[in-house]
């Protein structure tokens, strides 16, 4: 990712690369299915059978994912001894208990001990787990936020699948006790972004729309998939109706300036990234932006 990235906020859309588009954006690439966790017992006993959503849907090709039990080998290794100690008391009370309801603190424990030692994508798993058993719009909206932040910096490709499978699942949960939360609507369609199933992401963002026209994440994403789909005259519309609202949006900004260019509207474009130049006052995005109107000679 160019350091352009790194001077502006991206909010929700971190799911798309533009290469034309002053390298914005990453498209994170995901599928497969998720693996049980452990503690093995406790997990089948609350009905948590860990897989993700992707299997057998026939709507994108699955990708290699990691398994569960290797990402919680790799995080048993980096963790302290009393940490093990900690974990394995936690196992002995999953043992005594056989109400699902009551596991759900346990999980959550078990997750904190995780989170308190930088192991993420365990803590996350078992933060998901209790957020389940409990039906909380709450807890699965932490999950499934943090499953997808984590998927969005994961450097390794098997491990960011497992994880966005992870957010897929939970979304889904989250809106079978919600359905109208568009906030896990703009999450999950990121998902579905990065995983290829395109219409299904849009079919939710276009849902949002139909309700509130002038939504702001969900426009940006649209308008990014316009881009990317080259459908340059939708996305221009998507992204002066963000800016119709919000003015000084940079995401839109330079969104509209990579349609105008696709439109071959060249000088439109143009003079919006001097726009965005003055905007960021950073010469190191000035000079990734000129290096950028270099490619429209």
């Amino acid at each position: 990712m160019l350091r352009l990235f790194k001077f502006f906020s991206l909010r929700s859309i971190h799911y798309i690369t533009i290469a034309a588009a002053l390298g914005l954006l990453a498209l994170i690439y995901f599928g497969g299915n998720t693996n049980p966790p452990k503690p093995r017992e406790a997990a089948a006993q609350a009905g948590m059978s860990g897989r993700g959503p992707m299997q057998g849907a026939g709507q994108a090709p699955v990708r290699q994912e990691a398994s569960f039990d290797s990402i919680l080998a790799s995080a048993q290794k980096a963790l302290p001894q009393h940490a093990l100690g900690e974990l394995h008391a936690v196992e002995k009370d999953f043992t005594q208990l056989h109400d699902s309801v009551k596991m759900a603190p346990l999980f959550t424990h078990y997750a904190q001990i995780w989170q308190e030692h930088k192991q993420f994508p365990v803590a996350a798993y078992y933060y998901s787990l209790a957020a389940k058993l409990e039906s909380s719009e709450k807890k699965l909206t932490f999950a499934a936020q943090l499953f997808l932040e984590l998927g969005r910096k994961e450097h390794s490709a098997t491990v960011q699948t497992w994880e966005i499978n992870n957010a897929i699942h939970c979304f889904d949960e989250l809106l079978k006790v919600n359905p109208n939360n568009d906030t896990a609507k703009v999450g999950l369609a990121e998902c579905y972004f990065g995983t290829g199933e395109a219409m299904k992401g849009v079919v939710l963002l276009k849902d949002i729309i139909q309700k509130y026209p002038e939504h702001i994440p969900a426009n940006l994403m649209l308008g990014q998939q316009g881009l990317v789909s080259g459908q340059f005259d939708k996305a221009q519309q998507r992204f002066q109706n963000v800016l119709k609202n919000d003015p000084k949006n940079m995401e839109a900004m330079l969104g509209l300036a990579e349609a105008y260019k696709g439109l071959g509207q060249n000088q439109k474009a143009l003079e919006l990234l001097e726009k965005c130049k003055k905007a960021i006052n950073n010469p190191d995005f000035s000079k990734d932006v000129d290096n950028y109107i270099k490619t429209f000679k």
